[in-house]
């Protein structure tokens, strides 16, 4: 059974940045596309950025240019660069495996972000 903690998370004013971790115990991610999704209050979960196991990277259109998302096998880790924080950035922060549209193991606690404008 995987299991996936994410730190890094705060509150932060408009324009910051903040760099968010996703550590995987259980299985090793280097075979698998890894992703981090955010759900805001009242909103459904959303992938906003995903990289392959060969690096390749996507992200949705409302974080393009502002986040990067970057691995690291050897650790096991997955992050999250955000730049240019917006106030609609609030959310809380999961990551996962995204396999054909569904996440391959159960969530983590996330990790809470709050930009203030």
């Amino acid at each position: 059974q995987v299991q996936l903690v994410e730190s890094g998370g705060g509150l932060v004013q408009a324009g910051g940045s903040l760099r968010l971790s996703c550590a995987a115990s259980g299985s090793m991610i280097r075979f698998y596309r890894m992703g981090w999704y955010r759900q805001a209050p009242g909103k459904q979960r959303e992938l906003v950025a995903a990289i392959t196991s060969g690096g390749i990277t996507n992200y949705a259109d409302s974080v393009k240019g502002r986040f990067t998302i970057s691995r690291d096998n050897a650790k096991n880790t997955v992050y999250l660069q955000m730049n240019s924080l917006k106030p609609e950035d609030t959310a809380v922060y999961y990551c996962n495996a995204p396999w054909l549209g569904v996440p391959s193991w159960a969530w983590g606690q996330g990790t809470q972000v709050t930009v203030s404008s």
